[in-house]
Order: C-alpha cells, then sequence, then structure tokens
C-alpha cells in the first residue's frame, strides 16, 4: 500500500495535492511506502504524459526514478508538469504496478457539475411555483387588483 502527494511550494508553501494539480511548473512528488515490506523492494516511480499513452513509449515520460529499496519508506522527487493528463506509475519488484492519474490545471467538469446541481435544482422549483402559482385563481384576483391601485 503507498499514499502519493504532490507539492508546489512556488505556488502555495504549504498546500498538498493527490490528483488534481492546480498549476504547471515544478512538482515535488512523494510516494510514501505505507507498508513495511515495500521499504525492502526496489520501487520506481515513471511519470507519463496522456492517460492511453503506451507505457514504453519513452517520448512521453517525463520523468523516470530508477527502482531502488527506500529503507525510510519514502520515494521523492521533482518533474516539471505542463498543463493536461499525466499518469504516475509506481513500480514495485515483483508487485503489479500501481497507477494515478495526475490532471495539471485541467477543470474537473464532473465536480463543476456537481456544484452546480443544487442552484439548478433550486430554479427548477421557484420555476415550478411561479408556474403554478401564475394558473392560480386566488393569485389572478390578487395581482388584477394591484395592478389597478
Amino acid at each position: 500500500m503507498v499514499h502519493f502527494s504532490a507539492y508546489q511550494p512556488q505556488i502555495e508553501p504549504k498546500a498538498q495535492y493527490c490528483t488534481e494539480i492546480p498549476d504547471v511548473g515544478d512538482t515535488f512528488l512523494v510516494v510514501d511506502l505505507v507498508d513495511p515490506s515495500l521499504r525492502t523492494l526496489p520501487v520506481g516511480v515513471k511519470i507519463i504524459r496522456g492517460v492511453n499513452e503506451d507505457e514504453q513509449d519513452e517520448t512521453q515520460t517525463v520523468a523516470y526514478w530508477k527502482p531502488m529499496s527506500h529503507p525510510d519508506g519514502v520515494v521523492r522527487g521533482e518533474a516539471k508538469l505542463d498543463k493536461g493528463l499525466y499518469k504516475l506509475i509506481i513500480t514495485a519488484e515483483g508487485l503489479s504496478p500501481s497507477a494515478y492519474l495526475l490532471r495539471v490545471q485541467q477543470v474537473d467538469y464532473s465536480k463543476l457539475g456537481r456544484s452546480a446541481l443544487g442552484p439548478l435544482a433550486l430554479l427548477l422549483v421557484l420555476g415550478i411555483v411561479g408556474y403554478e402559482l401564475s394558473k392560480s385563481g386566488r393569485f389572478r384576483n390578487w395581482w388584477a387588483a394591484r395592478r389597478r391601485s
């Protein structure tokens, strides 16, 4: 088991990010080897531009840290990331690789849609209530009396 964090101290000194990295530029990447057995195995990290790219395509490799053992349980490195999608692949010798999808300075439309859902539902309810009121005889009489005075 591993835990991944990214830092951009030039943007926000104390902020820690996971897969949503807010800005382009130098990014410090840290993989904590939570499982103690991983600390004795050679662990390497590779960052590839794009999500569906061939992992063997060296032209899409942004950063590569050779597999080595990390007795302190921390794999750390730095990469210069441009706007786009990346795949971070963590490989431990003898185990299947783990991958994280990194979004650098990207709009997450699903999060945007979820945040707009509440106000849209409120507008819908207000529209239905307004429509039903406009059909009401009491409301029409009240409105007509108000317009005459």
